[in-house]
């Protein structure tokens, strides 16, 4: 029997191995591109809604839904109207979702105008709200401004009538002050609305901040009904200076700086850091 042998010369060994080779490597970088380029679907709230489709068919993801992972986002609750409870802004508060709640518009108090200026409150009332203010209970800023402390704002509402405060937007938090419009019921009639605000130096004082907006408003809303409203009458000011406060020059006790500043006559000492000269 004869035998055929074939020689295969080295070069052509090499250049099938390149080849070989060559095959693997482009068929390897083409897997892992398509694996790398593989888009992820982007899902909204919508994709899991519990409400039947309309269409008969499922519903696919929504790329353009991306929105729905900004810092302004919505949690879901259970509830026969579906709607939004509470929104998270940049700053981590956390707000209930202010309007479209299902409820009559007469008793949704964060759009609701009911009952405004449909007659006046009695004699009695007003004259409570109106009663000028005991020069004990005002004080003075140092740089001179004077002011009615906000817990006396809420026991001249609480001899008055029944009261409350309702929020009309969600917070508004810039990297040094909080906001918020509220607005001020009384017997179940709006009275007034107004946007407090209070600055803070730490974002773990936000709880205290929110507090203090809330008080801010309500003090605005209060000049409506005519409370503390001689502070707002320069000639009141100008006599209640004169004859209860006085102006004097101070020394910052760590800079040195100099300055004057106003304070109460029957304030014994001035408070830290400034020491009168």
């Amino acid at each position: 029997m004869a035998t055929k042998t074939y020689v295969i010369a080295a070069n052509d060994v090499a250049s099938g191995a390149k080849s070989t080779s060559t095959y693997v490597s482009k068929v390897t970088r083409a897997s892992v591109k398509a694996a790398t380029t593989t888009a992820t679907p982007v899902y909204s709230k919508n994709d899991f809604s519990t409400k039947p489709s309309t269409s008969g068919s499922p519903s696919t993801p929504n790329s353009d839904s991306s929105s729905d992972s900004t810092s302004n986002t919505a949690a879901k609750v259970g509830g026969a109207n579906g709607q939004d409870a509470f929104t998270t802004n940049g700053s981590g508060l956390k707000d209930a979702v202010i309007g479209e709640r299902g409820l009559d518009e007469s008793e949704d108090w964060t759009r609701s105008f009911s009952g405004m200026a449909i007659e006046p409150f009695e004699k009695e009332v007003a004259e409570l709200l109106m009663k000028p203010l005991d020069p004990d209970d005002i004080e003075i800023k140092p740089d001179g401004i004077v002011y009615l402390p906000e817990i006396k704002y809420r026991r001249i509402l609480n001899k008055a009538f029944g009261w409350g405060l309702a929020p009309r937007s969600e917070h508004s938090v810039s990297p040094k002050t909080i906001s918020r419009e509220y607005a001020l019921i009384c017997r179940g009639r709006f009275v007034s609305t107004a946007r407090g605000e209070q600055d803070y130096f730490d974002p773990n004082q936000l709880a205290t901040a929110t507090e203090g907006c809330k008080s801010n408003a309500l003090m605005r809303c209060c000049k409506d009904l005519g409370i503390a409203s001689e502070l707002w009458d320069p000639a009141f000011i100008r006599k209640f200076k004169k004859q209860y406060c006085d102006e004097l020059w101070v020394e910052h006790a760590v800079s040195k700086i100099k300055k004057k500043i106003w304070k109460r006559k029957d304030q014994a000492d001035l408070d830290y850091p400034w020491v009168k000269k």
